[in-house]
């Protein structure tokens, strides 16, 4: 496996993966009133919670992560929202080093749409592409900025939605 920087360039899918699993477990449980996840149910499409909380125990006192929404301050211009783009999660920290910000979506479209996206927005912050566009059959792009800014964009489409999470670990003076 390469290794770029001090940065293993799967590592930032498993953060990535890692942040969103623990966002879920902070999720609420069901109260009775509410449907069980096996019980039908209709949720309108534009129905959505937002909850704050420590991304886990070991995470930095000041990192923050929201479910439906961008947490407050995140990086949007490191890590732009696609435009149609509905935010599952999102987290950020600019108090460690490097910073890292997360983003989970979903949009209507194709894989492809979703990377030709981040590429542009990417590469015109001056990161460049890492050979290698997939894991397995996860499209997977790396990407990455002087010797030590790395960001990784993972993709899984379905039913034509195409979900993507996106990590960044970056200079505290990047995550604007």
């Amino acid at each position: 496996m390469t290794v770029i920087g001090n940065f293993k360039p799967a590592g930032l899918a498993v953060l990535a993966a890692g942040a969103a699993l623990a966002l879920a477990a902070c999720s609420p449980t069901p109260s009775p009133a509410q449907p069980s996840p096996s019980s039908p149910a209709t949720v309108p499409a534009t129905a959505h919670a937002t909850t704050t909380a420590s991304a886990s125990p070991s995470a930095s006192p000041s990192t923050s992560a929201t479910v439906g929404a961008l947490v407050d301050g995140f990086p949007q211009q490191l890590l732009p929202l696609m435009p149609n783009a509905t935010v599952v999660s999102s987290s950020f920290d600019k108090s460690s080093a490097p910073a890292t910000a997360a983003l989970v979506a979903t949009v209507t479209g194709p894989t492809s749409a979703v990377v030709d996206f981040y590429t542009k927005a990417l590469e015109a912050q001056g990161f460049k592409a890492v050979p290698g566009d997939s894991v397995g059959a996860v499209a997977s792009k790396d990407f990455v900025r002087g010797d030590s800014e790395t960001v990784n964009l993972s993709v899984v489409a379905a039913s034509g939605v195409a979900t993507f999470t996106i990590g960044a670990n970056v200079a505290a003076e990047s995550a604007k």
